[in-house]
């Protein structure tokens, strides 16, 4: 039976740590853009784009 009191207080203590780490999240402004990172890889940024390097043959 004391086995079911400690099980249940980790789970809230898990619990309570994850609302926590949550709510810091929300607050820090984590959440804040979350339409962007959807749309990202769509948009081709070619200014950064490196040219494909060409294989060198070896010459012997």
């Amino acid at each position: 039976m004391y086995i079911i009191f400690l099980m249940i207080a980790v789970s809230v203590t898990v619990a309570a740590a994850f609302l926590g780490a949550f709510l810091w999240a929300v607050r820090s402004g984590q959440y804040d853009d979350d339409y962007t990172p959807a749309v990202r890889m769509l948009f081709d940024n070619e200014t950064n784009a490196k040219p494909a390097k060409s294989a060198k043959k070896e010459t012997s």
